[in-house]
C-alpha cells in the first residue's frame, strides 16, 4: 500500500441507508422530491446518475431521515434485481422505496471515489445466498475500501473517468459493428425471399410439401440416454443446441414418431419460445419431436431442404408468423398458419443450390465477425476491471 494511504471498512467511513415505504396517495408525476424505485434506474436520463423519476413526493411528507442526500450510491437490495448489479450515483436528494440501499461517504471520502468503488463491486457475491438475494448493512460494513488523501482521490477519479469515456466509446463501436454484420446477413437473406403477405397467388406450404406434421401435445418421459427430444430451446437460427437435450427410450421414440419418423433433410420448427427458429436434420441426428415443434419434410423435387429453412428464417416469412399469432401474450405460430404459408416463385434446384452456397458462405463470414465484434467487447469489460483493481491498489 502507497505511503498516505488507508484501508478501512464501509462501515467506517460511510452512512448506510435503506428506503422507506410511503402510502401511494402522496405519489406525484411531479413534484419537490423524486421518490425511486428499482425500476427508476432504468430511465434513460438515469443510466449513471440519478436525476428524475417516475414519481415525485413533497419534502413535507417525507421525514428527514428517508432524505437520500447527494453523492450517495443507491443499489437494490432485494430480489433478482440485485443480480443486474446496477448502481447509480444521486445528484439530487432522493427518497427510495424498501427494495433499494444507499450508501452515503463521510468527509473521508469523495462520492466519486465511492461510486467507483461500487461499480467494481459484484453485488451478486455478497448478497446473503437465500432463495431471494437479500443485501442488508451486514453485507456492507465489513467490507474494505483502500483510499488516499483528498486530492489523489480526485486525481484517480479523473483519470478513471477517461478511462471509461474511452472505454465505452471501444465499446459502442464494437457492439455496432457487432449489428451492422447481422443487418448485412439480413439484407442479404432478405433479398432472396419475398413477403408471403405480396404473393396472394403464390402456393402453399403444406402444397409443397410430402408432410407437415405437429407434435405430441405432451411431455416426453425422459432418461439419461437415447434418443434427442428436440424441444424448442433446442432449436436456434438454423442449427440445433444439443447441450443439455432431453433423451428418451426406444419405447417413447416410437410412440413420438407414430406420425412420421424424422428423416434426414426434414426440418424442425420452433413454434414458440423461441417462435420461427428451424434447422434441418443432418445425418447423424436421430431426433423426435419435443412440445411445440412441428416437423417439416419439403418435396424433394420442389426444394432444397436448407433453401427452405432459410427462407423460413427471412424477416419476411418471420414478420408474416409473428402478425398472425398477435393477441397472445407468447408469440405461437399457429399451424394453420405453417401450412397456408403463400410461396411464389420457387427458383429451380440448381440455382437454390447456389443461393444456399453463397448464405451459408456469409453466414460463417458473419459467425465469424461476431465473435471477434464480441471477443472485444468483453475484452473490454475486463479492461474494465482492471482499471478499477489497480485504481484501489494505488496504481494508477
Amino acid at each position: 500500500m502507497k505511503k498516505g494511504w488507508e484501508i478501512k471498512t464501509l462501515g467506517e467511513v460511510c452512512i448506510l441507508r435503506s428506503g422507506t415505504t410511503l402510502p401511494p396517495s402522496i405519489e406525484k408525476p411531479e413534484g419537490e422530491l423524486p421518490y425511486l424505485k428499482v425500476a427508476d434506474m432504468n430511465i434513460e436520463e438515469n443510466d449513471i446518475y440519478v436525476v428524475t423519476s417516475s414519481r415525485f413526493v413533497n419534502k413535507s411528507d417525507v421525514n428527514e431521515n428517508g432524505i437520500i442526500p447527494v453523492g450517495s450510491t443507491i443499489f437494490p437490495k432485494r430480489g433478482g434485481a440485485i443480480l443486474t448489479n446496477k448502481k447509480r450515483l444521486t445528484t439530487i436528494p432522493i427518497c427510495m422505496d424498501l427494495n433499494l440501499m444507499a450508501v452515503s461517504p463521510k468527509q473521508e471520502i469523495t462520492s466519486e471515489y465511492l461510486f467507483y468503488y461500487f461499480i467494481g463491486l459484484d453485488l451478486r457475491k455478497i448478497n446473503n445466498g437465500s432463495s431471494i438475494p437479500q443485501i442488508n448493512n451486514y453485507s456492507i460494513e465489513p467490507l474494505q475500501i483502500s483510499y488516499p488523501p483528498l486530492p489523489e482521490q480526485q486525481r484517480i477519479v479523473s483519470v478513471l473517468d477517461e478511462a471509461f469515456v474511452s472505454i465505452a466509446q471501444a465499446k459502442s463501436n464494437a457492439e455496432r459493428n457487432l449489428v451492422n454484420a447481422r443487418e448485412l446477413f439480413e439484407s442479404v437473406l432478405e433479398s432472396f425471399f419475398e413477403d408471403p403477405q405480396h404473393t396472394p397467388d403464390g402456393r402453399v406450404l403444406e402444397s409443397l410439401c410430402e408432410l407437415i406434421v405437429d407434435c405430441e401435445h405432451k411431455t416426453a418421459p425422459i432418461q439419461e440416454e437415447g434418443y434427442p427430444s428436440i424441444r424448442t430451446p433446442n432449436i436456434g437460427r438454423g442449427y440445433f443446441i444439443l447441450d443439455g437435450v432431453n433423451r428418451v427410450s426406444d419405447e417413447t421414440y416410437k410412440r413420438w414418431t407414430r406420425r412420421a419418423i424424422p428423416q434426414v433433410g426434414d426440418l424442425i420448427f420452433a413454434r414458440e419460445a423461441p417462435a420461427g427458429n428451424v434447422a434441418v436434420i443432418p445425418k447423424d441426428l436421430e431426433p423426435c419431436l419435443g412440445q411445440r415443434t412441428v416437423l417439416i419434410r419439403p418435396n424433394k423435387k420442389v426444394f432444397k431442404p436448407y433453401y427452405l429453412m432459410w427462407l423460413l428464417l427471412s424477416d419476411n416469412v418471420q414478420k408474416f408468423f409473428v402478425h398472425n399469432s398477435k393477441g397472445s401474450t407468447v408469440v405461437h405460430v399457429n399451424m394453420k398458419d405453417i401450412r397456408g404459408l403463400k410461396i411464389n416463385n420457387i427458383p429451380p434446384l440448381d440455382e437454390q443450390r447456389a443461393i444456399v452456397g453463397r448464405l451459408e458462405a456469409l453466414s460463417a463470414e458473419t459467425g465469424r465477425l461476431e465473435e471477434i465484434y464480441q471477443s472485444k467487447v468483453e475484452s473490454l469489460e475486463e479492461l474494465k476491471k482492471s482499471v478499477l483493481a489497480k485504481a484501489f491498489e494505488g496504481e494508477l
